[in-house]
């Protein structure tokens, strides 16, 4: 019986009990080096993994990346990475994949003079279980990022994993409650997954959530995608597959999508207008997805009128306290860097308020 036993237990389990009792006997330079090698076996690789980052062992892809690299059970895209026949380490790449997101989403946001650094607050919709989250905890810090998911499961762990906030979403987008408005919202490879059916709501949905003056950013499996998986578009310039990664989404609902341009730039123009659009960048995420990026224009008509008439020489200030009902945020909070980088906005409000024009080289308005 005892034989059988042993045979049945795998290399990987037995090198997992032996650094949970190394650790038990506070032997930590020994169970790094155990663990190390049952990270390695991919029946134990999540359970040595999350070991090793719990206890801060000097092998913790934490000692590495500088950030919380806890990875859940459940997180589908971990398991795409542990399944495929092409990652010879799925946790290298599973978080090396989120850190290329970063790098590709700044990318993005260079090219529409909108730093991610400079951003206030931003949306992550259809965040999953974080294989991205914790790359833009980093860079931003907790309380400047929001998550939202379908999956409950998937909200929890990145609230209770990196520290933000984060909120439901749910089947039907309509049904969707946004807790505020954010300057970024960015969604990453939901358009590529939606039926017909949902795929402008969710843009109207979607849009909804950006703040006056902020982004929505977006990507699709795009022409060189649908080539690649030798798919033919029908007659728009679309096809859904009932099928996806994800294992905790009815396929109907959240399949595989491949569109063409022609369709996106269609369906943005019908549901929001046309000049919505401000950049399009094709095959920009992971050489892949396509990448569209639109922008809410301001509503002047929000903005209070002051009071006295015309703002004097210090209108900066005067902005700032007359932005109250307008930000999704303090007005006391913004900054006179973050008021220059929306020059377009303030000469739109100076050119309303006093009818005059405002010189951008010197701050100053000419009246």
């Amino acid at each position: 019986m005892t034989a059988n036993t042993d045979i049945q237990t795998s290399r990987g389990l037995q090198l997992l009990q032996e650094g949970r009792d190394l650790l038990a006997r506070g032997d930590r330079t020994g169970a790094a080096q155990v663990l190390a090698r049952a990270r390695d076996e991919r029946d134990v690789v999540l359970a040595a993994h999350a070991l090793i980052e719990a206890h801060d062992l000097v092998c913790s892809y934490n000692n590495v990346m500088g950030l919380n690299c806890a990875i859940s059970e459940h997180d589908d895209i971990f398991g795409f990475f542990l399944g495929h026949h092409s990652s010879r380490n799925p946790l290298r790449d599973y978080l090396a994949d989120g850190w290329r997101t970063l790098s590709e989403l700044m990318l993005l946001l260079e090219a529409v003079d909108r730093p991610l650094l400079k951003t206030p607050s931003v949306l992550e919709f259809a965040s999953g279980h974080g294989r991205f989250t914790r790359h833009l905890v980093k860079a931003l810090g907790p309380t400047r990022v929001v998550v939202s998911d379908v999956v409950p499961s998937a909200v929890e762990f990145s609230r209770r994993t990196f520290g933000v906030e984060g909120f439901l979403s749910a089947s039907t987008p309509e049904a969707v409650q946004w807790p505020g408005r954010y300057d970024l919202v960015f969604v990453l490879s939901l358009f590529s997954h939606l039926p017909k059916a949902t795929w402008s709501r969710w843009l109207k949905v979607l849009f909804d959530a950006v703040a006056p003056g902020g982004l929505l950013v977006f990507s699709t499996h795009g022409i060189k995608a649908a080539h690649f998986d030798h798919v033919t578009l029908d007659a728009e310039g679309y096809f859904f597959a009932a099928s996806s990664e994800s294992s905790a989404i009815d396929g109907q609902e959240y399949g595989t999508t491949f569109t063409s341009e022609p369709f996106v730039l269609a369906r943005i123009a019908e549901t929001l207008g046309a000049d919505k659009l401000v950049h399009k960048a094709p095959v920009h995420f992971w050489n892949h997805q396509d990448a569209y990026v639109l922008r809410k224009p301001w509503a002047l008509t929000q903005v209070r009128e002051p009071a006295g008439g015309a703002m004097n020489g210090n209108w900066l200030h005067s902005l700032q306290e007359r932005l109250w009902g307008v930000a999704p945020w303090d007005a006391s909070k913004i900054s006179d860097e973050w008021f220059r980088a929306h020059f377009e906005y303030a000469a739109d409000v100076v050119n309303h308020w006093i009818g005059g024009v405002l010189d951008v080289r010197s701050a100053n308005p000419v009246v």
